[in-house]
């Protein structure tokens, strides 16, 4: 059977690569969904005898079922990733995944929020009065302030701001550590966040940034909130979250911060990642020359 070994490989995620738990339940269901397919169409195979025409076959099924390329990537290449543990662990001597090609995707700019739309966020903008107004305010501004993704933030402890140093060290992807340089408005900004938080009795004191009720945040708090004050100082369709992650590097960008630098502040592993917003970039240098150059 070719998931038999599907128990030990999340084992080897979980504790040698440090997957997080949302991309083990990935792994899973899209290696369960193309067990599925292949006891349905195949009466199953063993992983030695899979060929790639039988995940061709079930490329061609979920394009048929108009799942996006992007999609279908991602399963790809999380029966790619089984594949190679198979090999490793010389469970299998070969990986049919390798003989196929990924789908064509469309190239995708991230959004992001103009420099002054950022002044009208976390200066002209009226947050709730109360606490409650004061954590919303406070994902808004670390967010930008430092580039960190919202499962990052989730888990940012009181410990992680080093006051001295004036830096926060974030956990990231695969409990890798980064260290992200802050300001004095911001150390400061957090200070007083402390302060207000101390007077909610039984307030956790680990988790940097809490609820009214002093409990920890979860996602979809910090989802609609950013959503909602999002949505009161730009049109842009996306509104999540990342937004302002994207945000955070192509104002470095456009700023003159050497690309390999933001790579290590927003914790990519590599700086094919980080380009992406290069082309926001030469946008901006284009729409100078049209506006300024004699000839534009």
């Amino acid at each position: 059977m070719i998931l038999q070994w599907l128990p030990d490989y999340l084992q080897y995620l979980k504790f040698e690569k440090r997957y997080s738990p949302n991309t083990l339940v990935a792994y899973e269901k899209d290696l369960s969904q193309f067990f599925t397919y292949l006891q349905g169409q195949f009466d199953a195979t063993t992983a030695e005898e899979l060929t790639h025409f039988h995940i061709r076959s079930w490329l061609a099924e979920m394009k048929e079922d108009k799942q996006s390329a992007t999609t279908i990537n991602r399963k790809l290449s999380s029966l790619n990733s089984y594949y190679k543990y198979l090999q490793r662990m010389q469970r299998v001597t070969k990986n049919p995944v390798r003989l196929l090609h990924a789908q064509k995707t469309p190239e995708r700019l991230p959004s992001f929020l103009k420099e002054q739309e950022t002044t009208n966020l976390l200066e002209q903008i009226s947050f709730e009065e109360g606490f409650k107004g004061s954590t919303d305010r406070m994902i808004c501004t670390l967010l930008y302030h430092t580039g960190m993704r919202r499962a990052e933030l989730l888990q940012l402890k009181e410990q992680d701001i080093e006051w001295a140093m004036q830096q926060v060290r974030v956990l990231g992807k695969g409990n890798k550590e980064r260290l992200i340089p802050v300001g004095d408005r911001l150390l400061q900004e957090i200070k007083d966040y402390i302060a207000e938080k101390r007077k909610i009795e039984g307030a956790d004191s680990r988790h940097l940034l809490v609820l009214q009720s002093g409990e920890p945040l979860y996602a979809g708090y910090v989802y609609r909130v950013v959503t909602a004050y999002l949505g009161t100082i730009t049109s842009l369709k996306k509104k999540s979250p990342h937004v302002l992650r994207h945000t955070f590097a192509t104002h470095l960008l456009n700023n003159g911060a050497n690309i390999q630098a933001i790579k290590d502040l927003l914790g990519h592993s590599s700086l094919a990642a980080t380009q992406v917003y290069t082309h926001n970039n030469i946008d901006q240098l284009k729409e100078i020359h049209k506006t300024s150059h004699p000839r534009g």
